[in-house]
């Protein structure tokens, strides 16, 4: 009798967060009585179907700490890597071990910490029976702008077919890994996990989400993140 298709978390939490100005990284700065990694990996345990989380990080007693809170979600801690792609890579790695390659792997941010059940579940329904993949996005709405070095205005770049990605991005487990180890052989430069699969010729499909699906980057960021899970009943 075949397995059936299993879905796993990776969350790459190795960041150091130089733009926050902070004393620790932003993942484990408070948001109301948890820090945001933690709002997080509650987020992704939400989802039913879900058969466990990769946590990557560096080295930390506050990360180990959280790490055995969610024991019970089969959470395994693995090492980070240099950058984010080298620790989604670390993570698709360890799962090996466990998962097959057909599983689906869920990469989300842990600075992420207000994306809905929804959108969880839109995502993973919509791309159930998807050849590649895709990622909960955005459209762009803003008047974009491309600059030079000088940050003087080059020109006005239509905003037609231009989205904001975001966190989870979805694809086989297999696949994924092969396409990173690929565009790292490559030397391309892999700002996500979409990019390293356009990189090897496939076709991610965008699913809408909602823009309170933030990343945490700045101070302000994290007065914003609060308000949003105020509104979302999770504080």
């Amino acid at each position: 009798m075949s397995r059936s298709v299993a879905y796993w978390a990776v969350v790459p939490a190795a960041g150091s967060g130089r733009r926050m100005g902070a004393r620790l990284p932003k993942q484990l700065l408070g948001l109301g009585q948890q820090t945001v990694l933690e709002h997080s990996l509650d987020a992704l345990c939400r989802i039913p179907v879900l058969s466990g989380l990769m946590l990557v990080s560096r080295d930390d007693p506050d990360v180990e700490a959280i790490a055995l809170r969610y024991a019970e979600n089969n959470l395994i801690r693995v090492a980070g890597g240099q950058e984010r792609c080298h620790s989604v890579l670390n993570g698709l790695q360890a799962l090996s071990g466990v998962a097959d390659d057909s599983d689906w792997a869920l990469v989300h941010d842990a600075a992420r910490p207000c994306v809905r059940t929804a959108d969880l579940l839109k995502l993973i329904e919509t791309l159930a029976g998807h050849p590649v993949g895709g990622l909960l996005g955005v459209p762009a709405h803003d008047t974009m702008k491309r600059t030079n070095a000088d940050n003087l205005v080059q020109s006005t770049v239509p905003r037609q077919d231009l989205w904001h990605a975001q966190t989870p991005q979805m694809f086989r487990v297999g696949r994924l890994r092969e396409a990173l180890q690929a565009a790292l052989q490559d030397g391309f430069e892999v700002t996500d996990e979409a990019s390293a699969m356009e990189h090897a010729g496939d076709q991610p499909l965008m699913v809408e989400g909602h823009a309170d699906n933030i990343k945490i980057t700045r101070p302000e960021d994290l007065q914003l993140a609060e308000l949003y899970l105020r509104q979302q009943g999770r504080l």
